[in-house]
C-alpha cells in the first residue's frame, strides 16, 4: 500500500514524502530515496497454521508454562479470565523432560519460564530449571516476575542459574497492577538485592506497560530512575492489548484520547525523555532498518513471534499452546482450542486459534505495519478492534519519529487508503503539535550510524 506523508521541514516549509509499506520504500516527492538503500535478502514469513502445519523440533525459543496462578490481580492482565488447566507439580517434571528430549532435534537457544507468577510455582520451577540447565547448558534462561515473592535464597539461585529477570512494575501507574512491592520494606530489600546482583551483568530489566492511566513514558522512566538509578533498563513499554473488559477500560476511548496520546508520545521521543525505554529504540531502529534494506512486508512475522515454527509454548503436560498467556483448557475467540498440538507429534501442530496479520482485512493496508506487525493474533471482534486502534496510536509516533530521524522533517498527515480518523496524526491538519515544533535535541540518544 502506498501513502503520501505530509511533513514539515525545520524551516516550516511543507514537503511530501511517498511511503510504500509493502516494499519499505520512503522517497521524496521526486522519487529520490531519503537514504541510500542496500536491499537485504529476505524470505517470506513461515506461519504454523491450518494450511502450513508442523514444527520440526528445531526450537529456538521454548516457553514453558507453569500455570496461570498469580498472587496479584492486575486489572488489564491478559491472563486474568483465562480458564486454568491442571496445575503443574514436581511429579510432572520427568515425564515432561522425557517428551522434550524426544521432540527436540537441537538444543533451544532460549528457555522462558512463565506463570501467572512463576514464583508461585517455586517447588516446581526450581527442580525443573535445574534439570533443564543440566540438559541445555548454553541456553539463555529468563523469567518475568512481579517481585513480591523474592528473597535472598531465590535471588542467589536466579543469579547462579544464569537467569535474566524482567521485573514487572508500571512505575507511577503501579496501582493498576496492585500493591507496590517497593512500598514493603522486606520486599523492597529483596528486589533491590536481586537488582544489585543482576544489573551489572545486564540481566535485569524493569518491565512497564503503558495504558490509559499510565500514558507518559517519560514519567515512567523518571519514576523508575529515581528508584533504580539513571541507567535502569526499562523493558516492555508498549500500550496494552485489551483482552477483556478490564483491558478495554484501560485503553484509549475517544478520538481525542488517541490524538492526545500520539502527541504526548511523539513529544517525549523528540525531547529524548524515553532513552531508557527499550521499546522506543527497538521500534525506531527497526523501521529505519526496514527502509535501509527495503524489507518486504511478506517477510514480517507476527509481533509476538508465536506463529513461527521455531517458537514453542508448552505446558508441563506436553500440550502445545497458542502462546504462554493461555491454557490448554481455554478456547480462543474464534471458537478453536488454545491447545494446538502436543510435544509427541510436533509435525501435526496447527495454529487454528489465531489469525496472522496478513489475513486480517486492515493490517496489509496500514502505514504502521512494519512497526506493529499485527495486534494480538488471537483477538477477534470488538477486543481486536480496540487493540488495533491502540496499536495504531502507539506506533504512529514511532513512525513519525523514525521519519524525522531519516529526513529531518516532521510528519503530521498520512494520505492514502486509510481510515479518516487515522490520517491526521495529531488531530490538527494545519501542522504538528505546538509543543513539538521545536526540536529540542536529535531524536533519541541512539547510534546515528543506523541512518548513515
Amino acid at each position: 500500500m502506498k501513502f503520501q506523508i505530509h511533513a514539515l521541514r525545520q524551516d516550516g516549509q511543507k514537503v511530501l514524502l511517498h511511503y510504500d509499506n509493502q516494499l519499505s520504500t520512503l522517497t521524496w516527492q521526486d522519487g529520490t530515496p531519503v537514504v541510500p538503500v542496500q536491499s537485504g535478502s529476505f524470505r517470506d514469513a513461515t506461519v504454523v497454521s491450518v494450511n502450513q502445519p508442523g514444527r520440526k523440533g528445531q526450537v529456538r525459543i521454548l516457553k514453558v508454562s507453569l500455570g496461570l496462578s498469580c498472587n496479584y490481580e492486575c486489572s488489564y492482565c491478559n491472563q486474568r479470565l483465562v480458564p486454568h488447566a491442571d496445575a503443574s507439580n514436581p511429579d510432572d517434571i520427568e515425564p515432561f523432560i522425557s517428551q522434550l528430549i524426544d521432540a527436540l532435534i537441537e538444543p533451544p537457544e532460549r528457555i522462558e519460564f512463565w506463570g501467572g507468577e512463576p514464583l508461585v510455582y517455586w517447588k516446581t520451577l526450581q527442580p525443573l530449571a535445574e534439570r533443564l540447565r543440566g540438559l541445555y547448558a548454553d541456553a539463555q534462561f529468563s523469567v518475568i516476575t512481579n517481585g513480591s515473592m523474592l528473597d535472598a535464597g531465590k535471588n542467589e539461585w536466579l543469579d547462579r542459574m544464569g537467569f535474566s529477570v524482567g521485573l514487572s512494575h508500571d512505575g507511577p501507574g503501579q496501582s493498576t497492577r496492585g500493591p507496590d512491592p517497593l512500598n514493603d520494606p522486606e520486599k523492597y530489600t529483596a528486589i533491590m538485592d536481586l537488582y544489585a546482583r543482576l544489573h551489572p551483568q545486564g540481566r535485569i530489566s524493569i518491565n512497564a506497560m503503558v495504558h490509559a492511566g499510565n500514558q507518559s513514558r517519560a514519567q515512567i522512566q523518571t519514576w523508575l530512575q529515581q528508584r533504580f538509578g539513571q541507567d535502569v533498563n526499562i523493558g516492555e513499554g508498549a500500550f496494552i492489548d485489551p483482552y477483556d473488559e478490564g483491558g478495554l477500560a484501560a485503553t484509549l476511548q475517544t478520538q481525542q484520547d488517541h490524538v492526545r496520546f500520539r502527541a504526548l508520545a511523539y513529544k517525549e521521543l523528540r525531547q529524548g525523555l524515553v532513552s531508557r525505554m527499550s521499546v522506543a529504540q527497538q521500534r525506531i531502529m527497526d523501521f529505519v532498518q526496514s527502509i535501509r534494506t527495503a524489507r518486504p512486508a511478506s517477510s514480517l512475522g507476527q509481533k509476538c513471534g508465536m506463529e513461527k515454527p521455531d517458537n514453542l509454548a508448552v505446558d508441563l503436560h506436553g500440550k502445545v499452546l497458542t502462546c504462554q498467556n493461555v491454557s490448554a483448557a481455554a478456547t480462543a475467540p474464534n471458537g478453536q482450542p488454545h491447545q494446538i498440538g502436543h510435544l509427541s507429534n510436533l509435525q501435526a501442530v496447527k495454529m487454528c486459534s489465531a489469525t496472522h496479520w496478513s489475513h486480517r482485512p486492515d493490517c496489509p493496508s496500514c502505514p504502521v505495519l512494519q512497526l506493529c506487525k499485527g495486534s494480538c493474533m488471537f483477538l477477534q471482534g470488538p477486543l481486536w478492534e480496540a487493540g488495533c486502534d491502540a496499536a495504531y496510536s502507539d506506533n504512529v509516533p514511532f513512525l513519525a519519529a523514525a521519519i524525522e530521524y531519516l529526513t529531518s522533517c516532521i510528519p503530521y498527515y498520512i494520505d492514502g487508503d486509510l481510515r479518516e480518523d487515522r490520517k491526521d496524526i495529531f488531530g490538527q491538519v494545519h501542522g504538528v503539535p505546538e509543543q513539538s515544533t521545536k526540536r529540542v535535541i536529535p531524536i533519541l540518544a541512539y547510534d546515528r550510524t543506523i541512518a548513515a
